[in-house]
């Protein structure tokens, strides 16, 4: 496990407290994927369970499944929206959210519906902060 000085955390997405970030491409849009912290607990990933283009999500709602060696663990979407986009990446090489999971390794792009909601999200040094209090 890494100590949390290791982990990798960009200035340019926000984070839930669900270990999902969001970024935003455009006024509507937003790439979605994990936290590099979320990755590393989960450990080696071997599947990921993505939804359909064109379907619906609610901000918080499942849209997605992670299989890992340790567990399987639930994706929610940090922003109401149409899924534009999948990593189609992802079915032949899951392990790319392990090493880049702000980068090749993001899930699903989203057409918010509401994309003001992406303010609500956490900034970098608050999803540190809340990273700080799980390991109290």
């Amino acid at each position: 496990m890494k100590e949390i000085s290791e982990l990798s955390l960009p200035e340019d997405v926000r984070y839930t407290k669900d270990h999902e970030w969001a970024q935003k491409l455009d006024g509507l849009k937003f790439r979605v994927g994990i936290t590099d912290y979320a990755q590393d607990q989960l450990g080696d990933i071997v599947f990921v369970d993505v939804p359909e283009v064109g379907s619906t999500f609610s901000k918080g709602e499942e849209f997605g499944t992670l299989e890992s060696v340790k567990a399987v663990a639930q994706v929610y979407l940090p922003v109401s929206g149409k899924i534009a986009a999948v990593n189609e990446a992802l079915e032949d090489s899951p392990q790319l959210v392990n090493q880049a999971p702000y980068n090749d390794g993001w899930i699903v792009e989203v057409t918010a519906t509401n994309p003001s909601e992406w303010d609500e999200l956490k900034a970098r040094d608050a999803y540190l902060e809340m990273l700080k209090g799980l390991q109290e």
